[in-house]
């Protein structure tokens, strides 16, 4: 049976929707899977019956790894556990394997990934694992609710309203109070209380952190450097005060300002292959997030240079939403040519940020302060100002690129800021 297409390795066992024995109709949800960044429902391409579960729920297997399997009739349902007690020898019994770790990435014919779309196709709601798995536990019929998700389909919220419960509300990075910028680079959750763990005690990394992982030691192969620049934002603040009622975010704002300057230099916007410079075809700006259950992911604005302030905001909201309930397409989060990060919600002056792989360049963005200067008449001043600090790969981007980028976006956010809404 072929297995699945991925950078991947292994997949984690969300919840089985089928049990032994269940009947299992073709392009029935069978599992949820949890890849390096969503939850996925798997899809049977059979029509059978469920023999046999060979990786239960809360574990992992390895990409190319059958995880059940289905046979076609009832009375063959012996002969494929029987098979699956031999899994490591080669067989060609009539019971067939269900899929494989499932994967972010183009699935091969054993299964087939649901996502967004409408809360009922073909008679069958579609409907998120959380949403399922909180649906069951508070015994509520899926059949009565309408999807408020993405084309309808069904989410956790929808269950929570359905019983009265609403859940606390994670704050979206957007605007500050008055006396600091708005977070420019990351929507970020609120910091949940850490959980009470034993002394000595060793808690198993998740598979979103065990990507980061994966990433992070990739990006220590890349000979990288950092270049800082001092950006004062006094007339930014104004600009964001004028649209901000008009449901514009500030994370949105400055990557639209990262990515018009990106226009000018493409180089900056570029990555290194074994064969030279892959000059970029989009500016995608990605956006690193905090999860709440560990390790970040970066959802993309695409395109960003290109799609107006108001359109660009309802996409950010958008992707942060999806992305709390990993229900975001692969394709939402590692698109990305340009990544920004940002640690000055927190109060953070500055920092230094790691490369992701694939990509040229991330720009750190800390807090923005009131700073005395020394102004243009001679004078001394107050102005908010806020540091940035970005790290590039050497192999391709050199200090000057580096320097002439944070240079002109610096003008673009201290002279003409108003452009960025037109």
């Amino acid at each position: 049976m072929p297995a699945l297409s991925s950078t991947m390795t292994e997949g984690k066992i969300v919840a089985w929707e089928k049990s032994p024995g269940d009947k299992v109709e073709k392009g029935e949800t069978v599992v949820v899977v949890e890849s390096d960044k969503a939850d996925m429902d798997v899809e049977s391409f059979y029509e059978g019956y469920l023999a046999i579960i060979t990786v239960a729920a809360g574990e992992s297997a390895a990409v190319g790894a059958p995880i059940a399997l289905i046979a076609e009739t009832e009375a063959e349902i012996e002969a494929a556990k029987q098979k699956a007690a031999q899994m490591s020898q080669p067989t060609t019994a009539t019971a067939k394997e269900v899929g494989t770790a499932a994967a972010p990435e183009p699935v091969a014919a054993t299964t087939t990934v649901v996502q967004d779309s409408p809360s009922r196709r073909n008679g069958r709601i579609i409907v998120s694992p959380r949403a399922r798995k909180l649906a069951k536990e508070l015994k509520i019929d899926l059949n009565t609710l309408q999807g408020t998700g993405p084309n309808g389909r069904i989410v956790v919220k929808d269950v929570e309203t359905a019983t009265g419960k609403t859940s606390a509300p994670v704050p979206v990075a957007i605007a500050p109070p008055p006396t600091t910028v708005p977070p420019a680079a990351s929507v970020a959750k609120a910091v949940a209380p850490t959980p009470t763990i034993a002394t000595g005690e060793v808690v198993a990394l998740n598979t979103l952190q065990n990507a980061v992982v994966r990433n992070m030691v990739v990006s220590l192969q890349v000979p990288t450097y950092r270049v800082g620049y001092t950006i004062t934002t006094d007339e930014l603040d104004k600009v964001y005060k004028q649209i901000k009622s008009k449901g514009v975010t500030m994370t949105a704002l400055l990557a639209k300002a990262v990515a018009v300057t990106l226009q000018t230099h493409p180089l900056v916007n570029a990555s290194y292959t074994g064969a030279g410079i892959q000059y970029q075809t989009a500016i995608n700006i990605a956006v690193a997030v905090a999860m709440d259950d560990g390790g970040l992911i970066t959802p993309v604005l695409k395109n960003a240079d290109q799609v107006d302030i108001y359109s660009l905001s309802r996409s950010w909201k958008d992707l942060v939403e999806r992305s709390r309930s990993k229900q975001l397409q692969p394709d939402e989060y590692n698109s990305g040519t340009f990544t920004l990060s940002n640690l000055g919600m927190f109060g953070v002056d500055r920092f230094d940020a790691i490369l992701p792989p694939g990509q040229g360049s991330i720009l750190a963005i800390g807090a923005s302060r009131p700073q005395v200067v020394a102004t243009a008449d001679g004078l001394m001043g107050v102005r908010r100002q806020m540091q940035v600090n970005i790290t590039c790969d050497h192999r391709i981007i050199y200090g000057a690129h580096a320097a002439s980028f944070l240079q002109d976006l610096a003008k673009l956010i201290e002279t003409n800021p108003q452009s960025l809404t037109m």
